[in-house]
């Protein structure tokens, strides 16, 4: 059973609007922002980094409460690949999150994949799958893959 949530904060005009209101409540350790911008589908699936699979909005919302017990994520998306249907769309980008350590301010890079779907209620997220990416700037791709899996 789809648990209720609050209405986003406006009608999800396009995926970016989705993204965009995403990372925003990552940034403010908003939890019904963030969770406003999910799919009511029982089946929504979000991966952290160095994750276990996490299924459906109960499971998402704890484990995003957990995360926000120690603040909002200092992240910022970038280098969005996007490929968009008529009711669907999946986007591939790097989220560049900037940590403070002993050594000062880093950045460190995570790959994300978001898939969103188009309900009557707008777009939806249905899938957030981030991984953990190279302590250097990403480039672009290379030519061929290095690992097939």
């Amino acid at each position: 059973m789809a648990m209720p949530r609050p209405p986003a904060a406006h009608l999800q005009a396009t995926p970016d609007d989705v993204e965009a209101q995403f990372y925003e409540a990552l940034r403010e350790a908003d939890l019904d922002k963030l969770m406003a911008v999910w799919s009511d589908d029982d089946d929504i699936v979000c991966v952290h980094p160095g994750g276990p699979r996490v299924i459906g909005a109960r499971a998402i919302r704890a484990s995003f409460e957990a995360i926000f017990k120690r603040g909002g994520i200092p992240v910022r998306a970038g280098s969005v690949r996007r490929v968009v249907s008529l009711d669907s769309a999946v986007h591939n980008l790097i989220e560049t999150v900037t940590i403070e350590s002993s050594e000062g301010l880093q950045q460190g890079f995570v790959v994300a994949t978001n898939v969103y779907s188009k309900s009557t209620q707008g777009w939806r997220l249905v899938a957030h799958h981030a991984s953990p990416g190279s302590v250097q700037e990403p480039g672009e791709p290379d030519e061929a893959p290095s690992t097939l899996h």
